[in-house]
């Protein structure tokens, strides 16, 4: 397997630093591009809330409220692009529509790399992480703390109803003990609505501290 393009998007935060080393430690074992990709809020998805209820003058501080804490992460997110001393990278700044260009962007990318708070639903980029793994259905890797290139990989695999109940509580002790670095597993297997409801697989894995999850849907 090679990967040519890793796709780290970031959201101008804490949480970009570690992000783009992951992704960094990635593209080095393959000598692929490491993409740097900033994906901020988009006004266009929050001018609807501001319609009846907004004078003109609110809503349009608010929006330039918006386009500076864009601006600003922007600059923080090439920062810590700039900052990695991995050479073949480049940064990518998102326009309106960010969905439609972030997922244009996954698909140009062999594997997305993601922090542990966005797969826990937790920050900005929470939303993006649902959307790439079971929206546009990228290879997705899920950084923790550990991640390497080489090591040790666990293969997490659904064997039926059955197999399921019984594995699922055990395969994240599994992967310790085996010493896992990595755990690979499909994600989102039963409906989306059913895993927020009744949990499952993914959830359990995405909920636990370690290892490293390499996910796809």
């Amino acid at each position: 397997m090679d990967w040519a393009r890793i796709m780290a998007p970031l959201s101008g935060g804490e949480g970009d630093r570690w992000v783009v080393e992951a992704a960094a430690t990635l593209a080095t074992a393959f000598e692929a591009e490491l993409a740097c990709v900033y994906a901020p809020a988009d006004v266009a998805d929050l001018i609807p809330w501001m319609g009846d209820g907004f004078m003109g003058g609110v809503q349009a501080t608010a929006v330039e409220s918006i386009r500076e804490a864009t601006a600003e992460g922007a600059r923080v997110a090439r920062a810590t692009a700039d900052a990695c001393p991995y050479e073949h990278k480049t940064f990518v700044c998102l326009k309106s529509p960010v969905w439609a260009a972030l997922a244009m962007q996954g698909r140009l990318s062999d594997v997305v790399v993601f922090d542990d708070n966005a797969a826990r639903g937790k920050g900005p980029l929470a939303e993006a992480f649902q959307q790439v793994v079971a929206g546009e259905q990228r290879p997705t890797i899920v950084a923790r703390a550990g991640l390497k290139a080489g090591g040790v990989a666990a293969v997490a695999w659904d064997g039926g109803k059955e197999a399921s109940r019984a594995m699922r509580t055990a395969l994240v002790k599994a992967a310790k003990a085996a010493g896992a670095d990595i755990l690979v597993s499909g994600a989102y297997g039963h409906p989306r609505l059913q895993e927020f409801i009744f949990g499952g697989t993914t959830r359990t894995f995405l909920n636990a501290d370690a290892p490293s999850l390499f996910l796809s849907h």
